[in-house]
């Protein structure tokens, strides 16, 4: 029992909920006029540089400039990519946001362009919109026609669905609040409303069931708790009604270039696309513009980490935001003055100067320590940690001197820890525990200096003796 019990305990410790690092980040924290608010929506401090996104962020809305880019850059922990992904909360579901690191873009599959160019896609919604004829009405009546051998009795009312499955013929009454019509059923449209179990009273929109009509309800009627009371349709039954759909290019370019259409969205493997197909689609989408028939939705492309993009990559890049059907693009990076990948040129940030001309740079500032204790503030409740007022001003210390990022790392292990010794609240004895269970940078550091000898491959004392040795 003892066994069990420490088991019980060792799977509730190991428990803990999957959150991520920006899972706290709901918007820009903007008011009305665009000023940044010291704490809103997970963001905390960066005025200006929340300031300039919001800016972006309206640009985005407006849809009408394509092609721009904007640098975000700052030292590591700053904020760069909660910056980004306020940004994407903010514009909702509706705009797409295409997020990649640029790391991602070196594979063995697909080459850099071609996977630049399907990231680019990604980031750009094209909004379809069709109209469709549907019959929309509250039932009155269901009669279906069934062989002999299905059943003895004949067609009725609210026809159950086992009945339904085996009828051949039938006919269907609908009713608005102006007019009332029967209509002739078939095989498949028999089956389609017995899966949904449409029944008399019930107000049916296609092939789908709205819900119960008011007028038709009763006390004594048998209904769950989930059942959804709609007024009767009014107007006419036959109606025509605008659908719109909203997809990607990417999405458009992998069904057609795919024999198992758009399956292979849900494959994961859409390999390289030939351009003949995107010209097609290209050109097909601005028909359909012209015609009124679709609208194209720039969205934005976050590449994470640009520095690690290679010269090809930025030439790209050049050519690819000149396109009228480009999105906004956001990247960021924590380098100052270093090489060209791919080059022996040194340059800001790792970018060419052509390709840096281009850009609007937002700069993030280090954290102040009050600001701090409020990020760590926003985590706790995030992670559902309850911690005391002294160990917070113990974590705050603790990410000042070392990185904010240490800081929050430190939170669910210190929660460990206080359940380890059965506590409720995060004391300051838990931060001191994992503090010194995990190390910083510094201190990791600072014991690598001290016993460097008795590692391998040492480049600042006895790298004779560690020759030596190798080659003995």
């Amino acid at each position: 029992m003892a066994e069990l019990k420490r088991l019980s305990e060792s799977r509730d410790l190991t428990r803990i909920e999957r959150i991520g690092a920006h899972s706290h980040i709901r918007g820009l924290g903007l008011d009305s006029s665009m000023e940044a608010r010291d704490a809103s929506e997970g963001m905390v401090g960066q005025h200006p540089a929340r300031r300039g996104a919001g800016l972006i962020l309206q640009l985005i809305r407006q849809g009408k400039i394509a092609g721009r880019a904007v640098l975000i850059a700052g030292q590591p922990g700053t904020g760069k990519t909660a910056l980004a992904m306020g940004i994407a909360k903010s514009l909702g579901a509706e705009t797409p946001f295409a997020s990649v690191a640029a790391s991602e873009l070196f594979s063995l599959d697909l080459s850099k362009t071609e996977a630049l160019t399907q990231a680019f896609r990604r980031a750009i919604g094209v909004r379809i919109k069709e109209e469709a004829e549907i019959i929309e009405g509250e039932v009155v009546e269901i009669s279906i026609d069934r062989p002999l051998s299905a059943s003895s009795a004949g067609g009725s009312s609210g026809a159950p669905s086992g009945a339904t499955a085996v009828g051949k013929s039938g006919r269907l009454t609908l009713k608005t609040t102006d007019m009332e019509t029967v209509y002739e059923l078939g095989g498949k449209m028999i089956e389609a409303l017995g899966k949904e179990k449409v029944q008399s009273g019930d107000a049916s929109g296609k092939v789908t069931k709205l819900g119960r009509s008011i007028g038709r309800s009763r006390d004594y009627d048998a209904v769950g708790p989930h059942t959804k009371f709609v007024k009767c349709p009014d107007g006419e039954l036959q109606k025509r009604k605008e659908v719109v759909h909203c997809v990607t290019l990417h999405e458009i370019d992998v069904i057609n270039s795919r024999t198992q259409g758009f399956l292979a969205l849900f494959t994961g493997d859409t390999g390289e696309i030939r351009a003949e197909v995107r010209e097609q689609i290209d050109t097909k989408v601005a028909e359909w513009r012209e015609e009124g028939k679709a609208e194209i939705v720039p969205g934005v492309l976050f590449i994470d980490e640009v520095h690690m993009l290679d010269i090809e990559c930025f030439s790209f890049l050049n050519r690819a935001l000149e396109n009228d059907m480009a999105p906004i693009l956001v990247i960021a990076t924590n380098r100052g003055i270093t090489s060209i990948r791919g080059t022996n040129y040194r340059s800001p940030h790792g970018i060419p100067p052509d390709f840096l001309d281009r850009l609007l740079i937002i700069t993030t500032q280090p954290y102040t320590e009050d600001e701090i204790r409020k990020i760590l503030d926003i985590r706790c409740d995030e992670e559902d940690v309850e911690m005391s007022a002294d160990a917070k001003v113990l974590l705050t210390k603790i990410g000042v001197e070392t990185s904010l990022r240490y800081a929050i790392h430190l939170i669910n292990s210190a929660a460990l820890a206080c359940q380890k010794r059965k506590g409720k609240v995060v004391e300051m004895e838990d931060i001191s525990r994992v503090y010194q269970l995990f190390l910083d940078v510094k201190r990791s550091t600072q014991y690598l200096m001290e016993y460097q000898s008795q590692y391998m491959f040492s480049e600042v004392s006895g790298e004779a003796d560690g020759g030596d040795a190798m080659q003995a």
